[in-house]
């Protein structure tokens, strides 16, 4: 491991952003500063994933090695397992894709986790595991499959197409696939739950308006009378919770006042709130503008980028090939689930500070690249920073 390590920290490592910490998120260039938010990039369970792909690669040298997925959601991160030689799968492999596994192969399960029928199926191949799902994820494994024995349903607040939210929804199935979930995206979807719960209503409506969010032959009449909120463990604590609360409140006037029909875990991974609250923290600062580094699909990311967008100007690129010039720019549109050219992205001031984030997925190399670009724009030079 000590060689992997090496091996990783060689790819992912920065001098600067580790400068940067050490002078408590302050670079000082000319007449530009930046400001890097306390927490930001690669987590414990991120690293950990990485570390044990690197590794998987030296102890199966010369072996087919396959990932389910993405590691994590980066692709530059994704493009150096490929370098590595590991080959990908599908994240939801169809059947021909598992048949074509050899016994002596080896798979990759990512940090999101898979669902239990795919890793089921590559079991059955015959082959070698190596997992690398994060603690915190399998803490909400742990949870709704205790909702499952007691018959209580799993109302999730995540992304139903997410590889984490798949894998937790199988789950909640419990061992003999007869437990039930509910996956609500946002408050607006939470809120039509509730209604139900309190209100009744058309069964066949809701269920077209939660189609391919719900388990095998979920009765929303049956099946809402007994809840458990868990989550997709990045998503925003802040919108977690208010889900939480209203439909807390929505068992409490179903069932005159008593809540002994909901439960509720926290299980927001530590890694993305301590990420959301450092950026909240260096919102407080005075910038002109600020950049979220990270991969499109990424959920923790993504809410950074929301974070931000309620204060200032935010951009949310991939690395610093996104940034073309002082006036054009490269950036993911979150509503409009693309990336779009943007101009006038940099304020022409005398005097800049920006501030610089980055979801968990992203290695402190592309942090480095993006303040680089952005100093270069300014015509400031690194050997004269503070």
């Amino acid at each position: 491991m000590a060689h992997v390590q090496a091996q990783v920290e060689s790819h992912y490592r920065s001098e600067l952003v580790e400068r940067m910490r050490a002078q408590g998120g302050v670079l000082q260039a000319g007449k530009t500063t930046v400001r890097l938010a306390k927490e930001f990039g690669f987590c414990y369970g991120v690293e950990r994933a990485i570390d044990l792909a690197y590794a998987a690669g030296k102890v199966f040298a010369g072996q087919r090695i396959f990932l389910l997925g993405e590691i994590i959601h980066n692709p530059d991160v994704n493009a150096q397992m490929e370098a590595l030689g590991i080959r990908y799968l599908a994240a939801h492999p169809a059947e021909a894709e598992i048949a074509e596994l050899a016994a002596d192969d080896v798979v990759i399960v990512p940090a999101f986790g898979a669902e239990v029928e795919t890793v089921e199926a590559v079991k059955a191949r015959g082959c070698r595991i190596v997992d690398t799902t994060c603690g915190d994820v399998m803490s909400v494994w742990k949870r709704v499959r205790q909702n499952a024995t007691e018959l209580v349903t799993s109302v999730i607040h995540g992304k139903a197409s997410h590889e984490e939210t798949r894998a937790t929804a199988s789950r909640a199935l419990g061992g003999d696939g007869l437990g039930h979930f509910l996956i609500v995206l946002n408050l607006g979807e939470a809120q039509r739950v509730a209604d139900f719960m309190v209100r009744g209503g058309d069964a066949s409506e809701f269920l077209e308006a939660f189609r391919g969010a719900v388990s095998p032959g979920f009765d929303p009449v049956l099946h809402l009378q007994r809840i458990g909120v868990a989550n997709q463990t990045t998503m925003l604590r802040s919108e977690t919770e208010a889900i939480q609360n209203l439909l807390r409140g929505a068992v409490a006037q179903r069932d005159g006042g008593s809540t002994a029909n909901f439960r509720y875990f926290d299980t927001i991974c530590g890694a993305t709130q301590d990420r959301q609250d450092a950026l909240f923290q260096l919102l407080n600062e005075s910038l002109d503008l600020l950049l979220v580094v990270g991969g499109y699909n990424s959920s923790n990311t993504t809410h950074l980028v929301e974070i931000g967008s309620e204060k200032l100007p935010t951009w949310f690129i991939r690395n610093a090939s996104c940034i073309e010039s002082a006036e054009a720019i490269r950036h993911f549109d979150i509503h409009a689930k693309k990336e779009v050219p943007a101009v006038g992205w940099l304020p022409r001031k005398e005097r800049l500070t920006f501030g610089i984030t980055a979801g968990a997925s992203c290695p402190n190399n592309l942090i480095e690249e993006v303040v680089r670009r952005v100093l270069e724009l300014r015509g400031e030079t690194l050997a004269e920073a503070a």
